[in-house]
């Protein structure tokens, strides 16, 4: 079965990284990480919600943080040495080129700086969201850190 267009763009930027991780659609939603673990069979800290803020200079920065934590911008920022505040909507979609709910960790019409939550190293396996509110990929955090090239940190 073919996937929906964004989800097919996220499979070509993985095959086109030398990934052979593959893209699914679920046949429920998988928009939050409750959701998404639901659909994976896993547990919520598995799923690496990626999550746009904006820096210095409204700056994209991706943060790739595990669905059981919430990200404290102040502190990240901190570690960062940048101001950071969570992206609108309409911001997502300009830097990512896809919408809240579905944003992949790679594949994004520019490139950006990305964060790892370092609570995803503790996880053997790991599920990404990969373009659509239905759409995951299986990975292992160090093919998230390899495919991203992010910086792992403290995020909470």
């Amino acid at each position: 079965m073919a996937l929906p267009g964004r989800a097919q763009r996220v499979q070509d930027a993985l095959a086109a990284a030398g990934f052979s991780n593959r893209v699914v659609e679920m046949p429920a939603s998988t928009r939050t990480a409750e959701e998404a673990a639901q659909a994976c069979g896993c547990a919520v800290a598995q799923i690496a919600k990626s999550l746009v803020f904006r820096g210095e200079g409204g700056e994209p920065v991706l943060v790739i943080a595990s669905g059981a934590n919430r990200v404290h911008e102040r502190r990240l920022g901190r570690r960062l040495g940048v101001r950071l505040e969570r992206a609108d909507a309409d911001s997502v979609r300009a830097a990512t080129g896809f919408a809240i709910g579905g944003v992949p960790p790679l594949g994004h019409t520019r490139a950006l700086t990305a964060v790892i939550d370092e609570d995803l190293l503790a996880h053997s396996e790991i599920w990404a969201a990969a373009g659509t509110p239905r759409a995951v990929f299986r990975l292992t955090p160090e093919e998230l850190v390899a495919m991203t090239g992010g910086r792992v940190l403290c995020v909470i």
